[in-house]
């Protein structure tokens, strides 16, 4: 009996996914642990097994229901060219960042990732390079923008979500080794749970309607708030 097997992901498309995945992107990430930090201080995360449940709350909270949701939508946008949708998108990013820190990471990794797609597209003046300057005026947040540097492949919007998803838990995985005593086998351990989670996290997010996308977390709005005159810190978020 011969079982039908999903189409492979070309080469290309599949190596671009994890080129943007990659901390080695030049976009500033490793610079931001996006409230951990702050919660290792004041919230009491102590050991590998609350730095997991935290993270793990923060995937599915804020991350499956805001951002991995709006990019789901903003790579059709791309794709279709509406750009009064990516427009609308980037707007409700820029709202609904309840801190100052949490705001000026959204915009200064969306402004570094679109700089790596105009040098990427700069002798492509017919292409990419009008849509990437275009995004640059708005200005871009991150979202946006790793929605419009992942449309470009052949990627299926489930597998962008999961490239998106695993550097993001890649990087809040390096902060918090940076920030406690964390050994790197607790680190891949705290990875591997985020990796079995991001799976349906995805499937969530895709089909999370416009109505039902949400910023709502209170708890991290409050330390993300406290880590600006935190006394002592690594991050700037």
């Amino acid at each position: 009996m011969r079982l039908d097997r999903p189409t492979p992901l070309p080469a290309a498309s599949f190596l671009q996914l994890m080129w943007l995945a990659s901390p080695a992107l030049p976009v500033g990430g490793f610079s931001y642990s996006e409230g951990l930090e702050s919660a290792i201080e004041n919230a009491g995360l102590a050991s590998e097994a609350a730095v997991g449940d935290w993270l793990l709350d923060q995937l599915h909270i804020t991350q499956t229901r805001g951002d991995m949701a709006l990019i789901a939508k903003a790579v059709g946008a791309w794709r279709r060219g509406d750009r009064a949708h990516v427009r609308e998108l980037n707007d409700w990013v820029l709202h609904t960042r309840e801190t100052s820190e949490l705001r000026l990471q959204a915009e200064q990794m969306g402004r570094s990732l679109t700089e790596w797609l105009r040098n990427q597209h700069q002798h492509d003046p017919g292409g990419l390079l009008p849509t990437v300057q275009w995004l640059a005026a708005l200005p871009p947040t991150y979202p946006v923008a790793f929605a419009l540097a992942a449309s470009i492949t052949q990627a299926p919007v489930r597998e962008v979500l999961l490239a998106y998803a695993f550097g993001w838990a890649e990087n809040m995985v390096q902060a918090a080794l940076k920030s406690m005593q964390l050994g790197q086998s607790a680190g891949q351990r705290i990875l591997a749970r985020l990796a079995d989670a991001i799976p349906p996290a995805a499937d969530h997010a895709s089909a999370l309607p416009d109505s039902e996308r949400q910023a709502f977390s209170p708890m991290l709005a409050i330390l993300s708030a406290r880590h600006e005159t935190q006394y002592s810190r690594l991050f700037r978020s």
